[in-house]
């Protein structure tokens, strides 16, 4: 039986399931799915990205701080999986329908990598895209009408190949722990 005992713990360590270093939503009653236009004018839903590894993240291409950062972050993260760079799929949900138009999308965030994808809708559409993902924005007023910001969630859902909610990544979390999770669920 003793020398069973390590072939034991391996089988047992195997079917236990992956820990993460980021927030595990595995099993979460939200974020099952949106219904969207892609920045080429198509339209897409969560199952139009099975077999990848999904980032979606809610922003605004003027945001000054946390939209950017978190595409770079996502660009990083993608380049340090190497060949499993592939395997990701990155989206961006605008919460700012008004001033994101589909050009604009289009231009923006493949600037961060080429297969990143812009997603939009109406207000309606987008606000029932954050309701479903928890997601929460709302406009800040400037000095102008069309100068505003927008308050949002700044995180980002991941999801694993079947398309199953399974990670949030909260803003400014280090690049090296996000490629161990997604590796997890590559």
């Amino acid at each position: 039986m003793r020398r069973f005992l390590p072939l034991l713990i391996a089988l047992l360590a195997a079917c236990s399931p992956p820990t993460f270093n980021n927030v595990d939503v595995t099993g979460a009653d939200f974020g099952r799915d949106f219904a969207l236009t892609d920045h080429t004018g198509a339209r897409r839903t969560l199952a139009d990205y099975r077999g990848k590894v999904v980032a979606l993240f809610f922003g605004y291409t003027q945001c000054p701080d946390v939209c950017p950062t978190t595409l770079s972050d996502l660009a990083q993260v993608k380049k340090k999986l190497g060949a499993d760079g592939d395997k990701l799929q990155v989206l961006f949900v605008t919460v700012d329908p008004a001033r994101d138009t589909r050009e604009l999308l289009a231009q923006y965030v493949p600037g961060f990598d080429p297969s990143f994808v812009g997603l939009y809708g109406s207000e309606e559409e987008i606000a029932r895209t954050a309701k479903e993902f928890k997601v929460f924005y709302q406009k800040v007023p400037g000095k102008s009408p069309t100068s505003y910001t927008i308050d949002h969630t700044a995180g980002t859902f991941v999801f694993d190949k079947d398309g199953r909610l399974r990670l949030f990544l909260k803003h400014g979390g280090a690049i090296d722990p996000i490629v161990a999770d997604l590796k997890k669920l590559l």
